[in-house]
């Protein structure tokens, strides 16, 4: 069984860990509605991806009264 021989001072230990933090989002504009959003994800807020319309928004779709 791995036993450290010696002990790990706070200093040397909270060094090693320094390059564990998370780093921040990296958003980017929506060419098509200016929206930020995350890179290589469809916009939340047009539903396009790559200039081209992937989800169809509610407002876009045409619902009978009958089907709801």
């Amino acid at each position: 069984m791995a036993v450290p021989q010696n002990k790990i001072s706070k200093s040397r230990r909270n060094n090693r860990r320094s390059h564990h933090a998370l780093s921040g989002a990296n958003p980017n504009e929506c060419p098509s509605c200016g929206e930020l959003k995350r890179p290589h994800h469809i916009c939340p807020s047009c539903g396009t991806y790559a200039d081209r319309e992937v989800i169809a928004q509610v407002a876009d779709v045409d619902l009978d009264d009958d089907a709801a």
